[in-house]
C-alpha cells in the first residue's frame, strides 16, 4: 500500500462521524409568525399525541389518526381519556370506561393488548406517559401510579404516591407526578419507584410538562405557570397567564413553554428562560390540547369540533 493511500485511510478512521457529515440545524418556531390551518373533526376531539407528521386524538369512542389532509385511522375504544403515550411503535390509551390501559399498533391502528391497570380519574383528566423504557399511568386515587413493561405489556412495578395524583410528565430521568387536590407535586425516581422529593404548588395544579430546563405546571386556579427545577424540585419562577386555566394543557420545545388555554386565547407562547410570554395566538376557542413539534404545533378544541396546526410559511416548506 503506497503511502498517499495510508495517510488518507487514517484521516477517514480519525474523523468522527460528524465531522464526516454536515450538521442539521433548524431554527427555532417564532410564536408571533405562527398562521393556523383549522381542521374539522366531529364531535370531541380532545387529547393529542404527535406520530411524525400527524396526530393522533382521542374522541368520543375511538381514537383517530389525522394529518392536514384529513383522518388517516380510526380505532373504537369505549371512552378513551387523558393523554396518550408512543412507545415502541405503538399508541398507549387509558379507557376510562373499563379502567384498561389499551395498546395500539401505529401502523395498523389494531388493538394489541388491553391491561388491566385502573384510571385513578375516570374523569378523565389525567396522563399516561413514556419514560424510563415504561409506560406510567395514574391507577388508584388512592395514590397508585403503575409501571408496565411494553415489552411483556404487564405492570412490573407500583408507585405510592399522594391521594389524587392524576397529572404525570416524564423528563430529566424522573417521573414528575402532580396531585391537585394536595397542592403537590412529586419527583418520582424510576431506579427505585418512589419519590424522591416534593414541594408544594398554587390552586389547583394540573398538567404538566417536563423540558426547556425545567418542570412546568398549570396553577389552574391561579391563572398561572409554574417552573420547578428538576434538581432542588423548588418553584424558581411563575408566569401570570390569566385569571383560570381551566383547563387546557401544556408542552415544551424550542425554548418555548407551549400552554392551551380556555379564556381569551387559543394557547399562549412563554419564553422558557425568562418566563415572558412571547405570544398570545388565536380566539377563546373553550378547552383541548397542544402538542409541539419543530415544524409548528397543534392544538385540539372539542368545543368547537376541531384541531388546528399552527405553522409558518418557511417550516411548511421545508
Amino acid at each position: 500500500m503506497n503511502r498517499s493511500i495510508t495517510l488518507m485511510l487514517l484521516f477517514v478512521a480519525a474523523c468522527s462521524p460528524a465531522e464526516q457529515q454536515p450538521v442539521e440545524t433548524t431554527t427555532p418556531l417564532q410564536p408571533a409568525d405562527l398562521i393556523e390551518q383549522e381542521i374539522a373533526v366531529p364531535d370531541f376531539a380532545d387529547f393529542l399525541a404527535v406520530d411524525g407528521d400527524t396526530v393522533w386524538v382521542t374522541n368520543r369512542g375511538r381514537v383517530e389518526q389525522w394529518s392536514t389532509d384529513g383522518v388517516r385511522a380510526t380505532t373504537a375504544i369505549l371512552r378513551p381519556c387523558g393523554t396518550m403515550a408512543i412507545l415502541s411503535s405503538a399508541l398507549w390509551v387509558a379507557n376510562c370506561d373499563d379502567a384498561n390501559l389499551y395498546r395500539i399498533n401505529l401502523e395498523t391502528a389494531e388493538v394489541e393488548a388491553m391491561i388491566s391497570t385502573g384510571i385513578a380519574n375516570p374523569k378523565g383528566e389525567t396522563n399516561v406517559v413514556a419514560g424510563a423504557g415504561s409506560i406510567w399511568v395514574p391507577s388508584g386515587a388512592e395514590g397508585k401510579i403503575a409501571r408496565i413493561d411494553p415489552e411483556t405489556n404487564e405492570v412490573i412495578a407500583t408507585v405510592d404516591v399522594a391521594p389524587d395524583t392524576f397529572f404525570l410528565a416524564f423528563g430529566f430521568d424522573s417521573l414528575w407526578a402532580v396531585s391537585s387536590d394536595e397542592r403537590l407535586i412529586q419527583r418520582v425516581d424510576p431506579a427505585t419507584n418512589s419519590v424522591s422529593g416534593t414541594t408544594e404548588l398554587g390552586k389547583q395544579p394540573g398538567f404538566l410538562a417536563a423540558g426547556e430546563g425545567g418542570v412546568w405546571v398549570q396553577e389552574q386556579g391561579d391563572g398561572t405557570v409554574a417552573r420547578i427545577d428538576p434538581e432542588t424540585v423548588k418553584v424558581t419562577g411563575r408566569t401570570k397567564v390569566g385569571e383560570t386555566l381551566l383547563y387546557g394543557d401544556i408542552d415544551t420545545g424550542g425554548g418555548i413553554v407551549w400552554l392551551r388555554t380556555t379564556e381569551d386565547q387559543t394557547f399562549v407562547a412563554i419564553d422558557a428562560e425568562t418566563l415572558e410570554i412571547r405570544a398570545r395566538l388565536g380566539p377563546a376557542a373553550g378547552s383541548g390540547a397542544v402538542r409541539y413539534t419543530p415544524k409548528g404545533v397543534w392544538t385540539s378544541a372539542h368545543d368547537v369540533e376541531s384541531i388546528s396546526w399552527w405553522s409558518s410559511a418557511e417550516k411548511d416548506s421545508e
